[in-house]
């Protein structure tokens, strides 16, 4: 295994400021995040904002998603709920930036590119393809400010999944802690999909997602719980884990392939635990999480020394519990490292635009499977 960026070093130019976005498959909102960055490294981050989505904005998204999860291919011209959900993203994205950079007028942190992941509807790896909405043309003219977006893309034509994308960052900010920590390391972000990144001595990768991370917990507790997310573990902490349901969720045959993988936000169901009450499914969903994640151990070439965990269920304190007690491993939050947690995917961005820029490698063989290490994203640039 020899995917690094040591390699990018010598191509990686002086440092640019660049504005991260991403907006994920949770629905919840959009992080942005401004970074200095020479596409490779990180010489010092910015201010950071996070914007949620309203009811009315969260529930257009929905539609969208249910409507492409009725495709099994991309469609010639969008239907009309994804039209319009293409518009909201643009504008709730643009919104933000103006919103944030209007507090920051007079500072150093104006942006010189702009990462915009988009909203992901849709991830159909094994059929080759991933649908993420925004439109970065608009971004680009409504901001006045080159954006980078359609970073997935490249990859697929070349034989990836598509996914991860954030391995490249997560190996950056290993590299940068202080003291140097004791290698090998995994981060791992649990959104709603749950993936981890191990970085081995030398910088060697190996990233693959997991399994359902906060996704499977959230639709069941605004299906259950009449609220969209077990805050603080409390349902789960009061309940039992049935293990049988636990036992049928874990027959499931993604665990068994071989990373690189990756999988949609919707690849897995609430079945086996439709007959439980609300906190033993709670129970038992948050621990399946833990389990699916524990089970990344079987493909690591080396048993990491520390676990670092960044996305949303980091903040539930019985599933952070539950992933310690499973990994049998020291498990820390981002910010025990000083890395901000919330935003580590939208900082991501913001040096994957910079890399886009400078033509450098986006993903490798042991992130996303590709065939070949490969540069993407799609540059929207203005006029000067």
């Amino acid at each position: 295994m020899s995917d690094s960026i040591s390699s990018q070093e010598s191509q990686a130019g002086p440092t640019i400021i660049a504005l991260g976005l991403m907006s994920g498959t949770s629905l919840d909102g959009i992080d942005a995040a401004l970074l200095r960055t020479d596409g490779t490294t990180v010489s010092e981050l910015g201010p950071a904002h996070t914007v949620a989505y309203t009811d009315d904005e969260r529930k257009l998204l929905r539609r969208a998603v249910d409507v492409a999860l009725g495709c099994d291919r991309r469609p010639e011209s969008d239907p009309p709920e994804i039209v319009a959900a293409t518009a909201l993203v643009t504008d709730a994205h643009a919104r933000l930036i103006e919103g944030l950079m209007a507090k920051l007028k007079a500072s150093e942190w104006q942006p010189d590119v702009v990462g915009f992941h988009g909203q992901t509807i849709l991830h159909r790896p094994d059929d080759g393809w991933t649908w993420q909405i925004g439109d970065g043309d608009a971004l680009a003219a409504r901001l006045g400010v080159t954006v980078v977006d359609d970073f997935r893309s490249a990859d697929m034509a070349a034989g990836g999944q598509g996914a991860p994308f954030a391995p490249l960052y997560h190996q950056a900010l290993v590299r940068s802690l202080k003291p140097a920590a004791a290698e090998p390391i995994v981060v791992l972000n649990v959104g709603g999909v749950a993936n981890v990144t191990w970085v081995g001595p030398d910088g060697q990768l190996l990233a693959f997602d997991t399994g359902p991370g906060n996704g499977l917990l959230d639709d069941w507790m605004a299906l259950r719980g009449g609220q969209p997310s077990d805050w603080g573990g409390e349902f789960a902490a009061r309940g039992r884990v049935n293990d049988a349901a636990l036992a049928t969720m874990m027959a499931n045959k993604f665990f068994e392939i071989l990373p690189p993988k990756s999988l949609d936000r919707h690849d897995f169901n609430l079945d086996a635990v439709r007959s439980l009450s609300v906190e033993d499914g709670a129970a038992t969903l948050t621990r399946y999480t833990a389990r699916t994640v524990a089970a990344a151990r079987a493909f690591f070439p080396g048993p990491p020394r520390r676990w670092i965990v960044c996305g949303g269920g980091r903040h539930n304190p019985v599933m952070m519990a539950e992933i310690a007690k499973a990994v049998e491993a020291p498990v820390s939050a981002a910010e025990d490292v000083n890395w901000r947690g919330d935003t580590i995917e939208a900082e991501a961005f913001g040096l994957l635009a910079v890399a886009a820029l400078r033509k450098l490698p986006l993903s490798f063989p042991t992130t996303t499977g590709v065939a070949h290490p490969v540069t993407g994203g799609l540059i929207h640039s203005i006029a000067k």
